[in-house]
């Protein structure tokens, strides 16, 4: 009786012991999985947007555009300048004086108007969004004094691709000036092969003529004269000029 007891306990211990290890073979096997880490964007070492004056008038700055990146590590236009009278306002982005908006091209140039003669400004960029640039402060760039010349232009000769012009600048001031300069923006793609009685400070899409060392003294009512040889690719529609000084 006891020997039966023993070996039907015996048998019912290895039933078990079959049944758990045959139950833990079929259990599937848990796998841990690392999640793959998140990449972390590096911007190249480069200013996302740059630029710098080109164009002054009395009452105007020109500012050429570079947006050398698009987003998330630059912008896309358009894109704000804003400007200021002070350096510390400019970094602090405090009482901007006057602001202008760009047109949609990533490399070009925007005028802000309405400023106020033989005055210093800064600029910076911003974009349409209210995102302000950190990097760039641009300047001091000067607006002309208040002009007290004028500037006229006489085309003495014209073919297709090219013209000879005089430009007469004349003091309309109550004093003497010392130092004159008249400026002027092309419209195509033109270009000046020579010039005489001025010296170019200024060429490409905007043109700046100064006066040479011996013609630069006009007495009011005075008036002087320099010529360009200018040359294009096709018909040009002259010269536009301003005068200050």
């Amino acid at each position: 009786m006891i020997r039966t007891l023993g070996a039907a306990l015996a048998a019912a211990l290895t039933l078990t012991g079959l049944a758990a290890s045959t139950g833990a073979a079929r259990s599937p096997a848990t796998v841990l999985t690392t999640p793959a880490p998140t990449p972390t964007l590096v911007c190249p070492p480069a200013l996302p947007v740059s630029g710098q004056v080109t164009g002054t008038t009395a009452t105007s700055l020109t500012v050429s555009y570079s947006m050398l990146l698009s987003p998330p590590c630059g912008y896309d236009p358009p894109m704000v300048v804003s400007l200021f009278t002070s350096r510390e306002d400019a970094t602090g982005w405090r009482n901007p004086v006057a602001e202008a908006v760009t047109g949609p091209e990533r490399y070009g140039t925007v005028t802000v108007g309405g400023l106020t003669p033989d005055t210093d400004y800064w600029f910076r960029f911003g974009d349409t969004h209210g995102t302000r640039d950190p990097y760039l402060i641009g300047g001091p760039a000067r607006t002309l004094p208040m002009s007290t010349c004028t500037a006229t232009v006489t085309i003495d000769s014209r073919w297709y691709g090219g013209f000879i012009a005089t430009v007469t600048v004349r003091n309309t001031g109550a004093e003497s000036t010392h130092g004159w300069v008249v400026s002027w923006r092309w419209t195509g793609d033109e270009r000046i092969e020579s010039i005489w009685g001025g010296v170019a400070e200024r060429a490409g899409e905007n043109v700046a003529v100064r006066n040479a060392s011996w013609n630069g003294t006009l007495a009011p009512g005075g008036s002087t004269t320099f010529g360009v040889l200018v040359a294009a690719s096709s018909a040009s529609a002259g010269i536009s000029p301003v005068c200050g000084r």
